[in-house]
């Protein structure tokens, strides 16, 4: 009989106490050895045809992809660390595919392993090129996931995408030495991020590190393919707050995407979404650099469309909160612990609203769109859906409360069938939007017309010069004929 082995309790707790953060469990090299050598003992058996008798087998485009190295929340979220995650379709050295590409100059581009996998030491140049691209990569497949609707063939363009310029998504992680921000640029077609040391910190930032601000900034890539005129200075405040509200919800639905990300939630909330959690907090490493406690925004809030006024970082916030609140009581609804996994309900109704915001900006006006036309849109998809009325309920009276929409009834009735509500606070006449606290993108100079402000003086200029000259031309032989008379 084989003697026993029996392992101190001690001795497994201390080892597992050694792990690193962001520990990757990776089977061992005996186990690998093991593994290998039963394969070899094993007679195969003949293969399996997926096809008819005769017709050549081909393998399917599932099944290619690699095996990523990156991190699930950003650095200061221990509690995600560093993950795997599995990026499928065909990603070649860069890493780069069909509809993304690395160029940062500086960086050399990452070849994948021996088995096509992109696996890097973390905080280091190539991992930052490898994790920003997974995320990107990530939030453009969520989404064309959403609008496919089972059409593989359909995919989901950039703002210059046509029939003869399919040219990708440029990415840069350290595209701004030295700066405290990051921005997608329609012109340069392109996402820059910037790395800074925060002050009074010796340790440098790199803002492609932050799992939210990578997703925010690619959403603003992704809305502005569809909708391009949403992004300029000139629409109206609350097109703009449904801009960068957007960024932000990307980075929630793209954590709820994820099953590993979710179960983390669940648990450190008790299935309490309005408990601290990360999934509210943005973009947190950052929000510490800028001495803030809850990231740089907090998507659980109580603003109203009232408080916010033309500041575009405010008013975004009002739409991100509703959206949160409608996420939470939609998942309180359909909980059931004794029947389904809270994480399998949380994942299912983030994917759910995920579509349903899609969908309702996409229906929304190509230009001048209000939180209102949004919600309306929620209203009538959902009931499209065949979704319980409970969650249009949820959605008009979160609406209702942010001040977006006045209901036609009370609040304890069920919402109306087809109804459109009106909206309660609208934006002045003209009113212009105040971007002051708005991330890089909605900063940048291309997106503010600036370039007709230059062109108005440039004509004012040119009219000042062309009635100068007619009036010297005018006055000039008076002058002569003074300065003869006084010879």
């Amino acid at each position: 009989m084989d003697k026993k082995v029996i392992v101190p309790v001690e001795a497994v707790l201390t080892k597992c106490a050694e792990l690193p953060v962001g520990f990757v469990p990776t089977p061992s090299a005996p186990y690998r050895t093991h593994r290998k050598a039963v394969e070899l003992t094993q007679k195969p058996g003949r293969p399996r045809l997926k096809t008819a008798p005769g017709v050549p087998q081909r393998v399917p485009a599932a099944t290619a992809g690699s095996r990523v190295l990156m991190w699930k929340q950003d650095p200061s979220v221990t509690e995600m660390g560093t993950r795997k995650a599995f990026l499928p379709g065909v990603i070649l050295e860069g890493p780069r595919d069909a509809r993304i590409t690395f160029g940062q100059p500086g960086i050399a581009a990452v070849s994948p392993n021996t088995f096509g996998d992109f696996i890097l030491s973390p905080n280091t140049d190539q991992f930052d090129a490898v994790h920003t691209f997974a995320v990107v990569r990530q939030t453009l497949t969520m989404y064309q996931r959403v609008l496919a609707a089972g059409d593989a063939a359909a995919p989901l363009p950039w703002a210059w995408n046509n029939g003869s310029n399919t040219q990708p998504l440029e990415v840069f992680p350290h595209g701004l030495p030295n700066v405290m921000n990051a921005y997608y640029s329609r012109t340069d077609r392109a996402l820059k991020f910037g790395d800074f040391v925060p002050s009074g910190a010796e340790e440098r930032m790199y803002t492609c590190r932050s799992f939210d601000i990578v997703s925010h900034e690619t959403g603003h890539a992704v809305l502005d393919g569809l909708k391009p005129k949403w992004i300029l200075s000139s629409a109206p405040p609350q097109t703009g707050g449904l801009h960068e509200s957007f960024g932000d919800l990307t980075a929630i639905f793209l954590a709820l995407s994820q099953l590993d990300q979710v179960e983390a939630v669940i648990a450190q909330t008790k299935a309490d979404l309005h408990d601290k959690t990360f999934l509210a907090d943005m973009a947190e490493q950052f929000g510490l650099a800028l001495g803030r406690t809850n990231g740089l925004r907090n998507a659980d809030n109580d603003l109203k469309l009232s408080e916010a006024g033309n500041e575009v970082h405010a008013i975004s916030q009002v739409f991100t909160g509703a959206m949160y609140d409608i996420l939470a009581d939609i998942f309180t609804y359909e909980r059931q612990p004794g029947m389904e996994d809270d994480a399998a309900v949380l994942h299912r109704v983030g994917g759910y609203l995920c579509s349903l915001l899609m969908r309702s900006l996409v229906a929304a006006p190509d230009m001048a769109a209000t939180f209102a036309d949004v919600a309306n849109q929620m209203l009538r998809l959902a009931e499209q859906d065949g979704k319980p009325i409970e969650y249009r309920n949820f959605i008009r009276n979160r609406f209702t409360l942010r001040e977006v929409v006045v209901s036609d009834v009370p609040l304890t009735d069920d919402v109306t069938p087809n109804v459109t509500l009106a909206p309660a606070v609208v934006d002045e006449p003209d009113a212009m939007q105040d971007r002051r606290a708005c991330c890089g993108t909605m900063n940048h100079a291309q997106y503010f017309d600036l370039e007709d402000v230059l062109e108005a003086e440039r004509q004012a200029l040119a009219r000042w010069c062309q009635g100068y000259k007619t009036r010297h031309d005018h006055t000039e032989p008076a002058a002569s004929e003074e300065l003869a008379v006084n010879k």
